[in-house]
Order: C-alpha cells, then structure tokens, then sequence
C-alpha cells in the first residue's frame, strides 16, 4: 500500500523538504510515502479565485489513481486522534487500495474535490499553510505506523 500525498505547490523551502523526506524516507516499503506535487495554477492571470480552484482540482483529480482512497484534508472534515488514525491505517492496509492524501492551494479544494473524496479529514482546528501541512501529514502517518507495531516513537 502507499501513502500518496497529493498538494498543490512545487518549490518548497528547503526544511519543508528536508521535513517531509525525513518521515517518509522512516517509512517501510510495504507502507512508503510518496509525494505528487501539483502544479499551482499563477495568481496572476487575471483569473478568479474560483477558477483558479477549477484549474487546480482539474490537475488534483487528473493525478489520482483510479482506485485509491481519496482523503480531502479540509478543516470542516473529521480530526481523527494518533490512535484513531492508527486503527484507521489498520483497516486500510487489509483493504490494500493506496491512499491519497489530497491538499489543496493557497485558496484550499475546490469543491468537486471534497465532493470527489471518500473521507474529508481535518489535521488540526488551526488553519495551517498548507506546505506545512506534507510535514505535519507525515509525521502523523509515520507516528501512526510506529504505534500500530509497538514502535518507542510514539508515547503516552
């Protein structure tokens, strides 16, 4: 199974990076992260907010495989604990489809994303940047993993 986190943005500073690869690269193979970058659509065409939306949840649904589960990280979505999380990976690993993370743009998902999605999950009450938010993903899914085998990382 893999653990896709598809976000809008390319060319993130380097801790962002360095960040993210630092989880992913913790990951076992049969559970690996991989990253999708979309291409951000420019703010400075002249376009709407709405459609600058369009664009982006065009490329997002363009970049998804056919039959993975489809997580919208939206903040009205549900927040689900490190246990929670954990017993949800769980269920997904028997299940054995990817899963794909989905992050929206400076401007957040386009509805026919969320609509798209099988599950909408919120990381946090705060509102996050949303480059930020690859990082903070996959500690979470890396800290989930570490739980569900008994792994010191994560303690109580």
């Amino acid at each position: 199974m893999k653990l896709l986190i598809v976000t809008v943005g390319h060319k993130m500073p380097d801790w962002i990076t360095t960040g993210f690869n630092e989880y992913a690269k913790r990951m076992p193979r049969e559970t690996r992260i991989e990253l999708i970058e979309i291409k951000p659509e420019p703010r400075t065409t002249g376009k709407t907010t709405l459609q600058i939306m369009e664009t982006e949840a065009a490329r997002i649904l363009n970049a998804l495989p056919q039959t993975c589960r489809r997580i919208a990280l939206d903040e009205h979505g549900a927040t689900p604990t490190t246990k929670q999380l954990a017993a949800q990976m769980k269920d997904w690993m028997c299940e054995g489809r990817d899963i794909a993370f989905i992050i929206g743009g400076a401007d957040g998902l386009h509805d026919s994303v969320k609509q798209a999605a099988d599950q909408l999950m919120a990381l946090s009450a705060f509102t996050l940047p949303h480059a930020f938010v690859r990082v903070l993903l996959a500690e979470q899914l890396y800290r989930a993993y570490s739980l569900m085998h008994n792994h010191p990382y994560h303690r109580e």
